[in-house]
């Protein structure tokens, strides 16, 4: 008997789309905006009073104009693309990677917890997750060498940041924009944020590494056990199998293969210290040398420091391997073609976002939200506040966007209710961080994700329970925390 054939899901373009265009008309059936002139003759919309409805115009150009919105982050895969072929013309990353199979033979899965942890640091410190974008194609061909697949390679870098970034303690991108919104005359305890993120952060990369695990051990056991389609297998093959089955005893790395992978490690380890806001944690020793490359000092660096510093990489990694002018433009040119794919998805997820701000209509949700959450008792305002803000992140998905439009908002009626203005803080948090590792809104995970050759609707039958599951422990922990704070 034939094999019946798996239906096939939507792509994640249409995903996204679809969204947008569901935006469009869902503004059209909810009260109309009302301004008011403000001193300086400017208007301005009266709060939480309605939305403007989209017109056809503003639906098409949404996704248009997620390309200005995102124009960062796009400059920067495409700049990656480029440094990641210079890198794979080496074959310094190839064969650096069998050499490292080699040595964990029969310990591969050691990797996936020492990696999500070092993932989940940056995550709670800094809010690392568009910026992990890199370091899916480097880990989809390491753990497919080691016997597993890509889905574990998206899991490892999306679950481990994604992990730090939903307990986020210092991360000034979502803690930090949060708090610095609260009026005046709201106070929080800044080390109970920390307690709160910390206990966040653990939890959801616990219940993280387990789920990964399982499945890791379950793919090297058995191929057949992949949640992969036969499509994604055939593509995964294609882009990173080639080598896998390869006789690994005679592996030798080059004295050149070396000096490339040190220059590989020393591009991603600057680019993370670029971006670790360093005068937040009191220090300033950056600050004062390091400006003079970028025209930024490191901890100021964001995504045009970082393409400009992979592109300087790019060509000294040429250098040092010899490579001809012609070949290294070609070359470049090559890489950087492979990731207009990535880079369209990334533009039209921000087009959602976009067409949110324009229709007031994230303000208008978390106005009467707040309205609603004013008559529950806190037993129920915990859960009900995070699962308002899971419904908000889908649509704004920014960590620090969503911190600014809200916390004004929630904080003072936290503080009016005398419920932990801190717990309400990390509620907000943590539903951003728990949105941002399922939502085709998310440019880091649809980037990634194609990067890894695994559809959207792979990655969301492979997580659904792992983040159902992290959504129960995040409701009980900051539950609580409001009753007993």
């Amino acid at each position: 008997m034939a094999k019946k054939k798996r239906k096939e899901f939507l792509t994640a373009f249409s995903i996204i789309f679809i969204l947008i265009f569901a935006l469009g008309i869902v503004s059209h059936f909810l009260p109309k905006a009302e301004f008011v002139t403000n001193a300086e003759g400017v208007e301005e919309i009266v709060n939480g009073s309605g939305v403007v409805g989209a017109t056809l115009p503003d639906v098409l150009l949404s996704p248009i104009l997620g390309f200005e919105n995102a124009i960062d982050v796009c400059i920067f895969v495409l700049i990656l693309g480029g440094f990641l072929a210079t890198i794979a013309r080496t074959e310094a990353l190839e064969t650096g990677i069998k050499v490292l199979v080699k040595k964990l033979k029969g310990k591969e899965l050691v990797l996936i917890p020492i990696l999500m942890f070092i993932f989940s640091i940056a995550g709670t410190t800094y809010g690392m997750l568009e910026e992990t974008v890199g370091f899916y194609a480097l880990l989809s061909a390491t753990m497919v060498m080691a016997g597993m697949d890509t889905l574990v390679a998206s899991a490892v870098v999306l679950l481990g940041a994604g992990s730090g970034v939903l307990g986020s303690t210092v991360n000034p991108f979502a803690v930090g924009a949060a708090v610095s919104a609260l009026p005046e005359g709201v106070v929080v305890n800044q080390g109970l944020i920390i307690g709160i993120g910390v206990a966040l952060w653990l939890t959801t990369l616990l219940i993280s590494i387990i789920f990964v695990m399982a499945y890791a051990k379950r793919v090297i056991k058995k191929k057949g056990s992949t949640f992969l389609s036969l499509r994604e297998r055939k593509n995964m093959e294609e882009e990173y199998g080639a080598h896998a089955n390869t006789d690994l005893d005679n592996v030798r790395l080059s004295g050149k293969q070396k000096v490339t992978l040190w220059l590989f490690a020393l591009t991603f380890l600057v680019m993370i210290v670029g971006f670790i806001p360093w005068e937040s944690f009191g220090i300033d020793i950056f600050t004062k040398f390091t400006g003079w490359l970028t025209g930024m000092p490191l901890g100021q660096w964001y995504f045009y420091e970082s393409a400009l510093w992979f592109l300087i990489m790019s060509v000294i990694i040429g250098l040092v391997n010899r490579t001809g002018e012609k070949q290294f433009v070609d070359t470049f040119i090559d890489g950087a073609d492979d990731m207009v794919g990535v880079i369209l998805i990334i533009a039209i997820a921000r087009g959602a976002s976009v067409l949110m701000q324009s229709t007031y209509l994230d303000n208008y949700i978390i106005y009467n939200a707040a309205e609603l959450l004013k008559n529950v008792p806190v037993i129920i305002f915990a859960p009900f506040n995070y699962v308002v803000h899971i419904l908000l992140s889908v649509l704004v998905p920014s960590s620090s966007g969503l911190a600014t439009l809200s916390a004004p908002i929630i904080g003072p009626v936290a503080d009016q209710l005398g419920y932990s203005v801190e717990g309400t803080i990390m509620t907000l948090v943590a539903a951003n961080g728990l949105v941002n590792l399922i939502t085709p809104t998310c440019g880091a995970i649809m980037g990634g994700l194609a990067l890894a050759k695994v559809e959207y609707a792979t990655w969301v039958k492979f997580a659904l329970k792992i983040v159902f599951t992290i959504a129960i422990v995040n409701i009980i922990i900051l539950t609580t925390v409001m009753m007993f704070v």
